[in-house]
């Protein structure tokens, strides 16, 4: 009987199920919507119930697709954005905001009403510091901890448990409340290569009450990703699911760690593991490159050992805001209505139907035509790396008295230029500091264009790769499950084994002034808006 594995990816928008067999190939995917709540004071929250029954409904949705029985799943494995779930005794959901509502049980990863605490954690210099690129973020858990410890005591009081999301989704299939080595280390600051958590770390910066405990509420068992928990799939999950009990389910990651497993690993001529960065391209962007020994990179997360890699250290950079950046950018313009109405009609989201506008305008040679003189810092929810600056904003220069479709599709490209030398800032801090990069290997949903896997190569003069798999992030998931499951020694031979890399991207020679001074004018445009912040 054939053997399959199943990948979940909880994303900021949606749950996504994908069925795949023993080489990787996808045989089918289904996804689910999830809610989310916006409130002023730059607070963003979900419900880990609704996210529990969204991934219900994609992995139905998925067996149906792939007509494959219960029977026939070897091995699961989950991915999900780095958000903090709060529960109560026995899985009950707590409050986290303004609203009271229980239901809102999760601080989402994009939250950011905890960048006071942030200020205060690095203002301490403690030594764990150092393994979050020398300053932790708001988006991180511990700024959130302190903040529900301040503002909602009788919420952190009754707390039962705090949990990353992948490490929630695992706890409900299962039951087990083992961590992921990934979310622990790379949002919590465990310090894997030591296996512990620093004491003194909680008691300096007023979480001291965790430690007191032992780190009960937070994890006491840490495992590698693709770990087997438990005796895998509960009754009740398995009912949940459609599924069997006792199925195995694997340890989980963070979703663009996934997305790096499913990519960075593969059989391919450009590059190797440790000469990969991954670039994982959705709501945010992640980038993350692994080495052999720990390198400390201002500004850059990590180095954290074994967090994505068994074995390796991991070096974790991006953008806070990627495609709700280009997404917030092109709904600005005044031509946005009726380019949204007509992507609606070709049944295509905003940013895709602008990208294939400018491909038939000409494609990425003909990029510096229709951008002109439109600059682009696309840093509406601050710059995550290298800079480490949560309170950066976005700056547009060059903009006219244009209204029509083609200044539009300017200014997307504008804004997919600015990402691209975002990028560009990280992978040079990453080569400062002895991380040798040579190809970027894509991911995520706003990485399928072959328009965008251009303009990065061309913004950052790498090469571009990108993996066979249509669902990398996905795949990467399964590799766990896979892993789980017995059917794949290790995370390193379910990468190898299952995953390839695809079309290879070159920078066009031709581009690579305009881009050296576009680049220029970048990094002059992200100093202006500094010394306006700092009052200069």
């Amino acid at each position: 009987m054939a053997r399959h594995y199943l990948g979940i990816d909880v994303g900021t928008g949606s749950a996504r199920a994908g069925l795949f067999d023993w080489a990787g190939k996808l045989l089918a995917t289904d996804k689910a919507d999830i809610q989310l709540w916006r409130e002023v004071g730059d607070i963003v929250e979900q419900s880990s119930d609704d996210i529990w029954n969204a991934v219900c409904r994609s992995v139905r949705g998925a067996l149906e697709k792939a007509d494959v029985a219960a029977e026939m799943v070897a091995g699961i494995g989950f991915d999900a954005t780095c958000s903090l779930v709060v529960l109560g005794e026995g899985g009950k959901p707590l409050p986290v905001g303004p609203s009271s509502d229980p239901a809102r049980n999760i601080i989402v990863w994009m939250d950011h009403r905890a960048a006071e605490q942030a200020k205060r954690i690095n203002r301490t210099g403690e030594k764990v510091l150092d393994y979050v690129g020398g300053q932790i973020s708001p988006e991180m858990e511990t700024p959130k901890l302190l903040w529900l410890s301040e503002n909602m005591p009788a919420t952190f009081a009754e707390a039962w448990q705090f949990m990353d999301l992948a490490d929630f989704l695992t706890w409900r299939a299962t039951g087990s409340l083992a961590r992921s080595v990934c979310t622990v280390t790379c949002k919590w600051t465990y310090l894997a290569h030591e296996d512990r958590w620093d004491a003194g770390y909680f008691r300096k910066v007023g979480l001291g009450a965790l430690a007191d405990e032992q780190f009960r509420r937070i994890g006491t068992e840490i495992v590698p990703g693709g770990t087997k928990l438990a005796d895998g799939l509960t009754e009740k999950a398995a009912s949940d699911l459609d599924l069997l009990p006792g199925t195995p389910v694997a340890a989980g990651l963070i979703d663009a760690h996934a997305g790096g497993v499913g990519t960075v690993g593969a059989r391919g001529a450009s590059g190797t593991v440790l000469s990969r960065m991954a670039y994982v391209f959705g709501t945010s962007a992640c980038t993350m490159s692994t080495t052999p020994e720990p390198a400390f990179v201002p500004g850059v997360w990590g180095p954290y050992y074994s967090a994505m890699v068994p074995g390796l250290w991991l070096n974790e950079g991006g953008q806070s805001a990627a495609g709700a950046a280009i997404e917030q950018l092109i709904q600005m313009h005044p031509y946005s209505p009726e380019a949204t109405h007509a992507a609606r009609e070709a049944g295509q989201s905003l940013a895709g139907w602008l990208g294939r506008q400018a491909e038939s305008r000409g494609r990425a040679a003909a990029v510096p035509k229709l951008v002109g003189e439109l600059h682009v810092v696309p840093e509406f929810l601050g710059n995550r790396a290298p800079f480490a600056d949560p309170d950066a904003r976005a700056l547009i220069a060059g903009l006219g008295m244009e209204r029509g479709i083609d200044s539009l599709v300017g200014l997307y490209l504008a804004g997919l230029c600015g990402l691209g030398y975002g990028a560009r800032q990280i992978v040079r801090a990453e080569q400062h500091n002895g991380i040798a990069v040579d190809t970027i290997v894509v991911s995520g949903g706003a990485a399928q264009s072959t328009l965008v896997r251009q303009i990065l190569a061309d913004t950052t003069g790498l090469t571009v790769a990108a993996s066979s798999s249509p669902e990398p992030v996905l795949l990467g998931s399964a590799m766990l499950g896979a892993v789980a499951s017995g059917d794949h020694a290790d995370l390193r031979h379910a990468m190898q084994t299952m995953s390839t890399l695809g079309e290879v991207y070159a920078p066009q020679p031709d581009l690579a002034d305009w881009h050296e001074r576009r680049f220029a004018a970048f990094e002059a445009l992200q100093g202006v808006g500094r010394s306006i912040r700092d009052g200069r």
